[in-house]
């Protein structure tokens, strides 16, 4: 419609001269041919001014755009952190379960008769990273730091094939378990109803507290656990990131 009306501008724009041409002593074929002539001038200048660009321009950008997304994603691919497995070690009491393209695994075993499942998120990293010491001593003092603000969030649940389940919300730091909160639910509770869920679990009596501690602690969630936890999630971490990357890259080159 836009070419159309530029077309139609151009055209009454000359008309005036096809006029005159007509009635002067040259041929009708001369004054047509003067007409066509003058009006693709005139249409090549409304072109240039409206600012049209060729189709195959924009192809051309496209294509090179699209490659250039695709090399950096190469780039970034080859500088991220090749991945690694994390080796389990003997006598971890929890079967894993790891699904590629999750953000979450999900731990599972059986302890005289209860059912405790285990969601673990992935990694948690606070810290200015940017410092630099220029003696080793406090090298060391701030990888002690940076490593002691690593942590993962986890869900434990503990059913006993009950309507209720015991739920505990953990951030695991190396060597030092914390617990956030502490609540019995009915997992066929809805969603209207809201039940009461305890104090906070710092707010608890310290000896309540520690002994909490040992009911985890017992069941298997205890630092040496979460440590080799820590490990694996930074290496799912990676791995999901190169994946993501990879998925990425092949969108873009369809």
């Amino acid at each position: 419609m836009a070419f159309a009306s530029m077309l139609r501008r151009a055209s009454s724009s000359v008309l005036p001269r096809a006029i005159r041409a007509a009635a002067s002593p040259r041929t009708f074929r001369t004054a047509v041919s003067t007409v066509l002539s003058t009006e693709k001038q005139c249409l090549g200048r409304e072109i240039a001014r409206r600012g049209f660009t060729s189709p195959l321009r924009f192809s051309t950008a496209a294509v090179a755009n699209k490659d250039n997304l695709v090399r950096v994603l190469e780039a970034e691919i080859e500088c991220a952190e090749e991945p690694c497995d994390s080796e389990v070690p003997a006598g971890f009491p929890f079967e894993i379960e790891d699904i590629d393209g999750e953000r979450t695994i999900t731990l599972t075993r059986k302890f005289e008769g209860e059912t405790i499942k285990v969601e673990v998120d992935m990694l948690n990293v606070d810290g200015d990273e940017e410092e630099e010491e220029e003696d080793s001593d406090n090298n060391n003092a701030n990888e002690n730091n940076d490593k002691s603000t690593t942590s993962i969030p986890m869900v434990v649940t503990i059913s006993k094939g009950s309507r209720q389940e015991l739920e505990f919300g953990i951030t695991a730091f190396p060597d030092e378990i914390s617990v956030d909160s502490l609540s019995i639910k009915n997992p066929s509770s809805t969603e209207e109803q809201l039940p009461y869920e305890g104090p906070d679990f710092g707010d608890l009596d310290e000896n309540l507290q520690k002994a909490f501690l040992k009911y985890l602690e017992i069941r298997g969630i205890n630092p040496k656990t979460t440590n080799f936890l820590i490990d694996y999630m930074g290496n799912k971490d990676s791995k999901e990131y190169v994946n993501w990357l990879n998925n990425i890259k092949k969108f873009v080159q369809k």
